[in-house]
């Protein structure tokens, strides 16, 4: 099979001029590589022992659900604002083209609940820091966060520093 990186493709100058985005949609819709990449992501979170995948809308609610699947963990979506019913908590965070919040169920889990956090990207670090904001207002126990992909020269692991980060691919 080829590498997984090969299943991704570029496209230049979406959603703004100058940003370079990552299509995953090429990598789903191969089974083999969707199947690849969710066996990767498990085996980074091997042996971590956690209760919920906590992921964030919508692509990383790909990646998520079918880790959380696969790990026998519960699942808890992280989502825009006004998407969630019940009480939830926010917290902002800057992309690399602006600025937005996310929102959590105030009620998605107990002090000491162990989480892994899954998204697909990892950029800027700020969506994954707004996540891990939360977390730690609900006083949960982050294991991990995983990415299906890193974007290196961006440093977004420095936003995230306190936590182990794990990536599949790294640009």
């Amino acid at each position: 099979m080829k590498p997984l990186a090969s299943y991704i493709r570029s496209i230049p100058d979406f959603p703004k001029q100058g940003i370079l985005f990552y299509d995953i949609t090429t990598l789903l819709r191969d089974k083999a590589a969707f199947k690849k990449a969710i066996d990767g992501l498990a085996r980074m979170a091997k042996g971590k022992k956690i209760d919920y995948v906590v992921s964030v809308e919508s692509r990383g609610f790909i990646f998520g659900a079918a880790l959380a699947y696969k790990l026998g963990a519960g699942f808890i979506p992280v989502r825009k604002k006004g998407k969630l019913p019940a009480e939830t908590i926010s917290a902002d965070y800057a992309l690399e083209y602006g600025t937005d919040s996310l929102y959590m169920h105030k009620d998605a889990m107990k002090p000491g609940t162990k989480i892994l956090i899954v998204d697909d990207l990892l950029a800027t670090g700020g969506t994954a820091a707004a996540v891990c904001s939360m977390a730690n207002q609900l006083k949960s126990k982050i294991t991990g966060i995983i990415f299906l992909i890193e974007l290196c020269d961006l440093s977004g692991r420095k936003k995230l520093k306190d936590y182990p980060v794990y990536s599949l691919i790294r640009y």
